[in-house]
């Protein structure tokens, strides 16, 4: 305890430490207040009497928006268009040649992208602005008073203003402040939702009479998947790699010095379960386009996380697109010319063609468990409610929400652990053992 404290206070102690975690706190609480904004328009009585929680298609988006898509917040869509743009964007690079370009001119190159990716942002937004002007309507919250007209363009206009300025924040933190902008919002929406859902499934135990214990052991279950994600994150296969270098004198001399390769273990981070909750969306949008369809209620039952077929569905997708990612992200003839050129090479195995051959096999292997486990955590939400947790809480037990959370944290005390070290402080870990962390926002994910 007292080496915890004693980090605290070496974290404080640091000005410029100190003033990125108080301007970050400080922008995710002005997010966080914008989140109670309602709409102009919206009557807030109705909204804060009615039960206007998302449901199907929109469930995942009141999550990461932390619970303002519900409450017809001026924030309503959140981050969300601006992630969905840059995933597209991240796609376009690995796919398109001028992206790919764009992408290999350095800071000017990556300027263009940040634009185009801003603008697309604004489109998304519009498009998404729309159909929640639609959703609110259905949901009866709307003044009588004024004309849908004006309320739609004008609800359009606050939504747009509204991502955009959440933008601006998870800028301003990337840059001024301490870890990834766009992760901490993401985490701080997922993280506003817990109390509540901790708060429900305690009442939910005290109606069944299963009480605090049952509550207790929930939490301590939550702790070991926690823990179970963690290891995932973290997992490397360590190849090992010689570099020579010619000794100096003239002579034909060489030396070796040994280093390994990293490949993680989940390379594709939660990008799978990403790309398969939005394919999984399109059956609900299908069956609420065509309700009176003989196969409506099957495609509805692919938008129910509790449901055979939907955790069938979405487990096989999730390891297909970790594959289908990792693919994507990782090139073994690029990674054995780069050996190349640097004079590395994996012992006992040939430079070029082979030592391609080779990681592409090792990255194989290592991407199996790493799928299988990746869509175990993707169906866990169900496990825990067919177990009788309630649906709030039982979305922390595992998918994109669990996934975020551990990322992110992980992430920031990497940042915190850099500048604790480069000032000669001691680390967050007692071992100095590095923290392996991923945003967001990365290729890595």
């Amino acid at each position: 305890m007292k080496q915890f404290f004693d980090t605290l206070k070496n974290i404080f102690s640091i000005e410029d430490l100190r003033k990125r975690i108080f301007l970050t706190l400080g922008l995710i609480f002005i997010y966080r207040l914008g989140c109670f904004v309602v709409l102009p328009g919206v009557d807030p009585i109705s909204v804060a009497s009615q039960d206007t929680s998302a449901k199907g298609l929109f469930q995942i988006f009141d999550l990461f928006a932390g619970g303002a898509f519900s409450k017809a917040s001026v924030f309503a869509l959140g981050i969300m268009p601006y992630i969905s743009t840059s995933i597209v964007m991240q796609l376009l690079t690995l796919a398109v040649p001028y992206f790919q370009k764009l992408q290999k001119e350095g800071e000017s190159g990556r300027k263009k992208i940040t634009q185009y990716t801003r603008y697309g942002t604004v489109a998304v937004t519009a498009f998404q602005g729309f159909a929640y002007v639609k959703f609110l309507y259905s949901q009866n919250i709307v003044s009588a008073e004024i004309s849908p007209a004006l309320f739609s363009l004008s609800t359009m206009i606050i939504l747009i203003a509204g991502t955009i300025f959440v933008m601006w924040l998870g800028e301003q933190i990337q840059e001024r402040g301490l870890g990834n902008g766009t992760s901490l919002i993401i985490m701080a929406n997922i993280i506003a939702r817990l109390p509540a859902s901790i708060w429900a499934e305690a009442k939910a135990r005290a109606i069944t009479g299963s009480g605090i214990l049952m509550l207790v052991l929930e939490l301590a279950i939550l702790g070991l998947v926690i823990i179970a994600t963690i290891m995932l994150i973290q997992a490397i296969r360590k190849v090992p790699l010689s570099y020579a270098k010619q000794m100096s004198g003239g002579n034909n001399a060489y030396t070796q010095r040994r280093g390994f390769l990293p490949l993680k273990v989940n390379i594709a981070g939660v990008m799978p379960i990403i790309f398969a909750q939005a394919f999984l969306f399109i059956p609900g949008t299908i069956a609420q386009l065509f309700p009176d369809s003989s196969a409506s209620g099957f495609l509805r039952q692919l938008t129910d996380f509790t449901s055979l077929p939907y955790n069938i569905v979405m487990f096989l997708m999730v390891v297909l697109f970790t594959y289908f990612y990792t693919a994507l992200i990782m090139n073994p003839v690029q990674m054995a010319d780069d050996l190349k050129r640097n004079s590395g090479f994996i012992p006992g195995v040939k430079p070029g063609a082979n030592t391609a051959e080779y990681i592409d096999t090792v990255l194989s292997r290592i991407t199996l468990p790493g799928s299988v486990f990746l869509g175990l955590i993707a169906i866990m939400p169900s496990f825990a409610k067919m177990l009788g947790v309630n649906s709030q809480f039982a979305y922390f037990f595992g998918g994109t929400s669990l996934l975020i959370l551990v990322s992110v944290v992980l992430d920031t005390m990497q940042q915190i652990n850099s500048h604790l070290l480069s000032r000669h402080y001691d680390g967050l870990t007692k071992s100095g053992a590095k923290i392996r962390g991923r945003n967001v926002m990365s290729t890595d994910y």
